[in-house]
């Protein structure tokens, strides 16, 4: 998948959003800080503050307890892609961090490209199915 544009991510992830939404459910779902009630948050960038929950990794964890900035909602692949990839000229295939920030995911070349073929491995034969029919009609 990293070599596909974010801008056919999004394309794929819209579709599977309207056709599909229980295994939209299932891709980048966003982990919670320590304190597990504080949901990761999706945004255009990782901010890198201590105990802040706004991430750009898809499935990305919440710096420390996660407690600023975070959502009330579990953020998943929809999530990801409206707030993080946006048009699909952002942190595709690779997340970001604010730069002078150490806290929360850091991004490692092909990070979110990789996270979501992850996901994607672990749906069963039938959603795989599904899947693979929406990237072939999209991508």
């Amino acid at each position: 998948l990293a070599k596909t544009s974010g801008k056919d991510i999004v394309q794929f992830a819209k579709a599977l959003g309207i056709a599909h939404s229980k295994i939209d459910d299932k891709i980048c779902v966003a982990k919670p800080g320590t304190t597990t009630s504080n949901l990761g948050k999706y945004a255009v960038i990782t901010e890198g503050d201590t105990n802040d929950a706004r991430i750009s990794l898809c499935g990305g964890k919440a710096a420390g307890t996660g407690n600023d900035n975070k959502s009330t909602e579990q953020n998943v692949f929809r999530d990801f892609v409206r707030e993080t990839l946006k048009d699909g000229n952002h942190n595709w295939p690779t997340s970001t961090r604010k730069a002078d920030k150490s806290a929360g995911p850091t991004p490692v070349t092909n990070d979110n490209a990789t996270a979501v073929a992850t996901d994607l491995t672990k749906l069963t034969s039938e959603e795989k199915t599904i899947v693979a029919g929406l990237l072939a009609k999209t991508i």
